[in-house]
Parts: structure tokens; C-alpha cells; sequence
């Protein structure tokens, strides 16, 4: 089997309404925009996924396939595929309303050539698929690295205290974190958001935390210091799938640096500023094209200036 990453999460359907009233209907879930990430820029993605065989599942598989991702056995073993219904404000954002169940399919795991297990959002929040997940991330963790992105919904995730406790559970599980300015805003209850990252690195021992400011950039936090790149400009249409894309081209960027599997997490522990900084800037370019254009719609390898 071939090196790659394992995706764990939920593949859904978003169903978008946009600020003109309109209705439109778009594959995605954060895990699986991840792993589309990850095959549109040419790395082997495998995705641990509940989708049922209805019409929207179909639409999904198809989706995940046109972009060289795989599913894993019994991912097609839900009742019905989940939908989360999307409401785009005046500046693209969106918020989100779920009609979904989540589990992990039987028998996912990682193998001998899984490099890294990605992991969040949803997935590791809806009950029973989240202790299922913190399990899989658990036996993981002994030969790959555990990349993790809290993506806070709080219309499943409750009150921000009953949910900090889970989420920093596998924050101590994870080698890399990325999260957006808006979710540690929330589960802190206001904190500034790079103190919680910097606890994060110093108390709770994540070698790598990235913290998305939207228009702003991002800055990465590790035990060496600290790395902010600022966005790239462009037009947005709708932010769904930004965060997402972010993360599969920071996973991709590790790849490339040789800082993916459980015997490089020294190194990731040691990565330096110049590192960082070319991680970063090219998790921001890929990101800028995804908001760019209507859904969750990353870029091709292709598209980019140093594809």
C-alpha cells in the first residue's frame, strides 16, 4: 500500500442558501474537504466516511473520486447521507444548521503507510462516531502523525465549557493543530486567541498549532516561536470550505517537508521559522482560491504558481 493519508469524518451534502435567496447544493464535510484538498495536489487521500446509497451519496463518492479520493471499506454503510444546511451572510460567511448521523465505519484504521490521521469538526464531536474517532486517533498515534481541526459547530457542540474538555482531549493527541481565530474565540469563552494557542504548544504539548485570522492570515505557534504570513487578496464568494483547504495544503506542505509519520515527530517538534513561513504561505494561497468560487472547491495542483 502506497503512502498516504487517512481523512476521518463526516462527507456530506451542504446545502447553501446564498445572499440573494438562492438554493444551491454542494458536496462537503470538513474531512472529506480535506482529503479533496489533498488529492487535488496530488497526494494519495483515503477517507473513513458514513454516507448512505441514496442519490446524494452517489453525489458525493463521485465527487471525492473526480478528485482521486478514496473511501474505505463500509464508508457507504449509513442509513442516509447527512445534510448540513448553509446560510451565507453579507461578507460570504456561512452558518450552519446539520441533519446528520456520524460513525466511524468498521474496521478504519491506520495502516503501515498511513503518514498522517486527519481528524475534527463534526467528527469529533456527534456521538457515537467521536469516541470511535478518539480511539482510532489513539492507536494512530504510534505510527503516524495526528493532525486535528476542532471546526467548532456550536449549534451540535452545546455549551462552549461542556465542549472545551473533548476538544482539548485531542488536542494532547495531536501533532498539528489548525484552528480559526472564531473557534478558540468560543471555546475560550473570549480568550485571545494566540494565548490559547500558545498554551496549547507549551502546556498541552502540540509541536504545531496554526491560528487562521481570515482576511488577517495566519500565525503558527510553536515551541521555537511564533510565524504570521498575512492573506493573499482576492474577491470572496462564500468562505465554505476555506478552513478545510487550508488544512489539506498543510498537510500536503509537511509531506513535502519529510515531517509526516510518528518517526519524523522530532523533527516536527524542531521544524524552524523559514519552514513554517513556506507552509504557511502556501496554505494561504490555496485558501484564497477556495473562497474565491462557490463552495467547497479547492484548487488543482495546477493552479498554483509552484504546483
Amino acid at each position: 500500500m502506497p503512502a498516504h493519508v487517512l481523512a476521518v469524518g463526516e462527507a456530506l451534502v451542504d446545502v447553501v442558501r446564498g445572499r440573494d435567496g438562492s438554493v444551491a447544493e454542494h458536496p462537503g464535510g470538513s474531512p472529506a474537504n480535506v482529503a479533496l484538498t489533498l488529492g487535488r495536489l496530488g497526494r494519495d487521500a483515503r477517507l473513513a466516511t458514513w454516507l448512505g446509497t441514496d442519490e446524494r451519496g452517489d453525489t458525493v463518492r463521485a465527487w471525492l473520486a473526480g478528485s482521486g479520493v478514496t473511501t474505505t471499506p463500509g464508508s457507504d454503510a449509513a442509513p442516509v447521507t447527512s445534510v448540513a444546511r448553509a446560510t451565507l451572510d453579507a461578507s460570504g460567511a456561512a452558518t450552519y444548521e446539520f441533519d446528520l448521523d456520524w460513525r466511524v465505519p468498521a474496521g478504519a484504521a491506520a495502516a503501515a503507510d498511513t503518514l498522517a490521521v486527519h481528524t475534527g469538526s463534526v467528527a469529533a464531536t456527534l456521538e457515537p462516531g467521536a469516541s470511535q474517532v478518539r480511539a482510532l486517533v489513539e492507536a494512530a498515534r504510534a505510527t503516524a502523525t495526528v493532525t486535528y481541526d476542532p471546526n467548532a459547530r456550536p449549534a451540535l457542540m452545546g455549551d462552549p465549557a461542556d465542549a472545551r474538555g473533548p476538544v482539548e482531549a485531542l488536542v494532547r493527541l495531536a501533532d498539528v493543530v489548525k484552528v480559526s481565530d472564531e473557534d478558540l474565540g468560543w471555546l475560550s469563552d473570549g480568550a485571545a486567541p494566540l494565548d490559547v494557542a500558545r498554551r496549547w504548544v507549551h502546556e498541552l504539548g502540540v509541536p504545531l498549532v496554526v491560528v487562521t485570522f481570515g482576511g488577517e492570515g495566519a500565525t503558527a505557534v510553536t515551541t521555537q516561536g511564533e510565524v504570521h504570513v498575512p492573506s493573499v487578496p482576492v474577491s470572496v464568494v462564500d468562505t465554505v470550505g476555506a478552513g478545510d483547504s487550508f488544512m489539506g495544503a498543510l498537510l500536503d506542505g509537511l509531506w513535502r517537508a519529510d515531517l509526516l509519520g510518528a518517526d519524523r515527530r522530532a523533527a516536527l517538534r524542531g521544524i524552524d521559522h523559514a519552514t513554517v513561513e513556506n507552509l504557511l504561505s502556501r496554505c494561504v494561497a490555496v485558501a484564497a482560491v477556495t473562497v474565491s468560487r462557490a463552495g467547497a472547491n479547492p484548487p488543482w495542483a495546477t493552479e498554483l504558481e509552484d504546483a
